[in-house]
């Protein structure tokens, strides 16, 4: 199936469920990323910044990227005039450096907290407490340029199904607890991204509102530069 075919298909399983979708573009050709553009695509997830940013310069201008991979606080300027959504927030001193150039910028940048749910030791992410602990803080309280939208988690690399309910479903609890108790009235605060190409049927199950899919649009990924596909 083509690109454009396979997110049609997709469309018809998010959509109706209210549940967005990022393409993950990472190591994909401009072209293939054109192609996903014009099947009406408009968010596309990127892991690395350099890659995103040259990607932008060729790519229409109404694409609204995403930062999904672990972030570098000396790479946040690179990402800070055009990017849509940073969803790997997993520290104060990340979201404090988001916040200053977002502010040199004249923007108010929208955040996910990336949160720790996978039982790898591989994955970055905040601790539900270390999550709660930030959002507590003073120093949190005096950001102004960043906006949390939701939380972003990756499950354990894994088939057993019944994992990946629990650890999904943690993450929609923990979700329902912080709206509750940060967010009760902010309606921007929706944003659950969990579930990516092997998993985002049971994530959306679990309450996924965001799927981050690569391999499903774009075929197999293959390791070579981006450039020289």
């Amino acid at each position: 199936m083509s690109i454009a075919d396979n997110i049609k298909r997709l469309k018809t399983q998010t959509v109706p469920k209210k549940v967005s979708l990022i393409a993950v573009s990472k190591t994909k050709s401009v072209e293939d990323i054109q192609e996903a553009y014009d099947a009406g695509q408009r968010l596309f997830g990127e892991n690395q910044v350099q890659e995103m940013v040259e990607k932008h310069e060729k790519l229409p201008k109404d694409i609204q990227w995403h930062q999904i991979g672990h972030l570098q606080t000396n790479k946040v300027k690179y990402l800070a005039p055009f990017i849509t959504m940073i969803q790997s927030v997993d520290s104060l001193k990340l979201l404090q450096e988001i916040d200053k150039h977002a502010l040199k910028n004249n923007r108010v940048i929208d955040c996910l907290l990336q949160i720790y749910i996978a039982d790898e030791d591989t994955k970055f992410g905040l601790g539900f407490d270390e999550a709660i602990e930030l959002l507590r803080s003073e120093e949190f309280a005096r950001l102004k340029n960043v906006r949390i939208r939701g939380l972003m988690g990756i499950a354990t690399n894994t088939d057993k199904e019944k994992q990946l309910k629990d650890e999904f479903h943690e993450l929609k609890v923990f979700f329902d607890g912080v709206k509750v108790s940060f967010f009760r009235k902010e309606d921007s605060f929706n944003v659950i991204s969990m579930g990516m190409s092997s998993d985002y049927e049971i994530a959306i199950e679990q309450g996924s509102t965001m799927i981050r899919v690569g391999s499903t649009i774009f075929g197999e990924r293959v390791i070579k530069h981006w450039k020289n596909n």
